[in-house]
């Protein structure tokens, strides 16, 4: 119960609702697309890129994305929602944007065809990967904020004298 109680337990101020909007947002709408879309975006693109077992992993990103996801929109659970996405924008960064940087491919991971390659289109073809690892990994760390359910639950209400007795 204590470990739980950790988790959920949040000094962010309210303001943090800003922030797992944006990251809760992001992740819910990519994974909804991964089923809408397979060819382009779930199963299909997997194999393009050289993630293993494609047909696999590309429904199973996309559940994890639009359950923690969910999950960070409302507040729930927010920095065990948190460290999946981590390791999603982690593998993502590392599968697809190391390539771009490096100008070939790397590992078993292929090059997207692009006008340009290097550190400028890295960095271009980055930005929301790196936006989202930052904002999952704000909430891992400050938890959810004042306006959430894991501060609803989380909340520690110090008894009035009289209901002390």
């Amino acid at each position: 119960m204590k470990l739980i109680r950790s988790l959920i337990v949040t000094t962010a101020p309210a303001s943090a609702i800003l922030i797992r909007l944006v990251v809760g947002g992001v992740f819910l709408s990519e994974g909804i697309q991964k089923f809408l879309f397979p060819t382009e975006l779930g199963g299909g693109r997997f194999v393009r890129i050289g993630i293993p077992m494609p047909g696999i992993m590309g429904p199973f990103v996309g559940m994890v994305e639009v359950i923690c996801g969910s999950l960070i929109i409302v507040g729930l659970l927010t920095r065990l929602a948190a460290i999946p996405l981590i390791i999603d924008m982690s593998v993502a960064l590392i599968s697809t944007k190391l390539p771009i940087l490096l100008g070939h491919g790397f590992w078993r991971f292929s090059l997207s065809k692009l006008p340009s390659y290097g550190f400028w289109s890295f960095a271009h073809e980055a930005r929301t990967d790196f936006a989202m690892l930052l904002g999952s990994m704000f909430l891992l760390i400050v938890g959810a904020g004042t306006w959430s359910l894991d501060a609803q639950f989380g909340s520690t209400k110090v008894p009035a004298d009289d209901e002390r007795r």
